[in-house]
């Protein structure tokens, strides 16, 4: 099983490139950086991580995550680029295929997709985009990236988003495009990700959540005649517990994202050496 790093890089963190460049050197296999470009002034929602509800700092000074990737994929050979998660309600599908294809292009088939649909209704909302549309949005363009990514002239006409015949190069290198990872626990996620994603990516979960997704993964992947090892299993932000990992493993998880707190570049990079010591063998 693969072991990845999952950190929030702000304005006052280590620099994605210095963290990018440790994981490496470490052993991890991959470094996976989340975003919200904007938090709404006074917004009531509440963030689903804690009993009060409350965001956390960090969530109000994310650094972009494909410029945080695209730093890191300079100092890297081998290290995966993920993000975790990126919010597609609230981007523009065509420029986001270009970037994913730019930063695949670029970082020699490296990169990850992971993708949601947001929780903080008021913040997809400021994008155009209505809260219970997010999902309907996710698919159509996830669909409409991957005929941007396969053809040589794209077009696509959905109810959300639609466009005529484009010309979209460079192409990405992992073929036939970089891998979809789906977070999520809504009730219908398991069937997302077997229609239209590459993996699961859950979030909050235990060792039995995992052996109970991998089995409605491949059951549904039976009825559709789909090779469940098609479909990958993600587990985000866990604590560094050797022993926690392990039962991850065993329940189906393909790879586990260790949670790193935000810290400057002194702390972070202790932190990293102790997660390393504790679960890379």
């Amino acid at each position: 099983m693969d072991i990845g790093i999952a950190m929030f890089v702000t304005g006052t963190s280590i620099d994605s490139a210095v963290l990018a460049e440790n994981c490496e050197k470490l052993g991890f296999e991959s470094l996976w950086v989340p975003e919200h470009p904007v938090i709404p002034a006074g917004n009531k929602t509440k963030w689903p991580g804690s009993a009060d509800g409350v965001l956390p700092d960090e969530y109000y000074n994310i650094i972009d995550p494909f410029i945080a990737l695209a730093r890191a994929s300079m100092v890297t050979t081998t290290l995966k680029l993920a993000t975790g998660i990126c919010l597609i309600p609230e981007r523009n599908p065509l420029l986001l295929a270009k970037e994913i294809a730019s930063l695949d292009y670029c970082s020699k088939g490296r990169f990850l997709f992971g993708i949601g649909t947001g929780w903080l209704k008021e913040e997809t909302e400021l994008f155009g985009i209505d809260f219970k549309d997010r999902v309907k949005y996710t698919r159509e363009s996830i669909l409409a990236m991957k005929e941007l990514w396969t053809q040589e002239e794209a077009e696509f006409h959905g109810d959300l988003i639609d466009f005529p015949s484009v010309i979209c190069m460079p192409k990405p290198i992992q073929k036939p495009h970089p891998p979809v990872l789906i977070g999520g626990m809504a009730k219908n996620v398991f069937r997302r990700v077997v229609n239209w994603g590459d993996g699961w990516m859950p979030n909050r979960v235990t060792p039995e959540d995992v052996r109970l997704g991998r089995g409605e993964i491949d059951k549904l992947c039976k009825e559709r005649g789909r090779d469940p090892n098609s479909i990958s299993i993600s587990v985000y932000g866990q604590p560094a517990d050797a022993e926690l990992l392990k039962a991850f493993e065993d329940a189906g998880a393909n790879r586990v994202m260790v949670r790193l707190a935000t810290a400057s570049e002194e702390p972070a990079l202790e932190s990293l050496r102790g997660i390393a010591s504790k679960v890379l063998t």
